[in-house]
């Protein structure tokens, strides 16, 4: 069996393991928000409202999973999921009608809107991605929509693909006066018992909601106006991006994970020793406890002359 359920030298694990992606994290739920049905989901069947931190941290949990997880540890969270989902229903204030969280719909929409803003956020804040890299990354998480009960084809396989899609539920978006609060919970979340220890820090959470909004289309900051607009903001936001893309590299390792919950962590060390066991090496050696740990690919052992 494969050690993690994204091996080391695929895109996902480049793109998922960037610090840039609590930036993306926050600008998914940011965007997920602007479908009316899939926020009242949220809003109805969730304690968003009461733990938004929490929420991010289970989203990251399940990133991480699906990355550096073993395949039976993310099958038995997907598994997990899917239960939990199919159990939930709520109804949509506007028209009346009943829906499941699991609504095939919503779900595409919810693996679009996490894949294409960890996709745009993380390359735009600095991390060198080619543009074949770019379909790979697509087409690998298509194939790891499984875990919340979609098929590959059900997703967009490329980066063409999933302009399309997104253009096309375009006029379905719109903010909600749920969604607007949603992104207020966002710029600003309570913290989580576990992380009371890091409420004095609370103010440096904003430049990272703030980021994220920042990031969103234009047309929907418009349609938000929860923060000022000013000119030249895209570019001002890209810089800001990446000066703190770069100030999180700095970050030791083990300062890092402080703020991860404790599954997270034991599983990415678990993770780990499956990899050396696999025959892969720490590239970056004693610089791994400064910053986050390489691999090197295992060496691919020399065919056997026959004798």
């Amino acid at each position: 069996m494969q050690p993690t359920v994204a091996a080391p030298e695929s895109v996902t694990w480049k793109i998922h393991l960037d610090r840039s992606m609590w930036v993306a994290g926050v600008r998914a739920l940011m965007l997920q928000a602007l479908h009316p049905v899939a926020m009242q989901g949220v809003w109805q069947r969730s304690d968003f409202r009461s733990d938004p931190t929490g929420r991010l941290l289970r989203t990251a949990h399940f990133v991480a999973v699906t990355t550096y997880g073993s395949p039976d540890e993310a099958e038995a969270l997907g598994t997990r999921i899917r239960r939990v989902h199919r159990a939930l229903g709520f109804t949509d204030p506007a028209t009346g009608r009943g829906h499941r969280v699991d609504e095939h719909d919503l779900l595409v929409w919810v693996h679009c809107a996490e894949v294409s803003s960890y996709l745009e956020t993380t390359h735009r804040a600095g991390l060198p991605l080619t543009e074949r890299e770019m379909d790979r990354y697509v087409d690998e998480r298509a194939r790891a929509a499984v875990y919340v009960g979609l098929d590959p084809d059900d997703v967009p396989r490329d980066v063409a693909q999933m302009r399309r899609y997104l253009a096309s539920v375009r006029p379905e978006l719109r903010v909600t006066p749920e969604a607007r609060q949603a992104v207020r919970f966002l710029l600003w979340p309570s913290v989580p018992d576990h992380l009371s220890w890091l409420a004095p820090l609370r103010p440096l959470w904003f430049p990272v909601g703030a980021l994220a909004y920042a990031t969103l289309p234009a047309w929907a900051r418009r349609a938000y106006g929860v923060l000022p607009e000013a000119p030249g903001a895209g570019a001002a936001a890209t810089t800001a991006l990446r000066a703190l893309r770069s100030g999180l590299n700095r970050v030791p390792e083990r300062y890092y994970n402080l703020v991860f919950d404790e599954a997270t962590v034991r599983s990415a060390d678990a993770a780990r020793e499956r990899l050396l066991a696999a025959g892969y090496r720490v590239e970056n050696g004693f610089r791994a406890l400064r910053a986050r740990t390489l691999f090197t690919t295992p060496p691919v052992p020399e065919p056997r002359t026959p004798s």
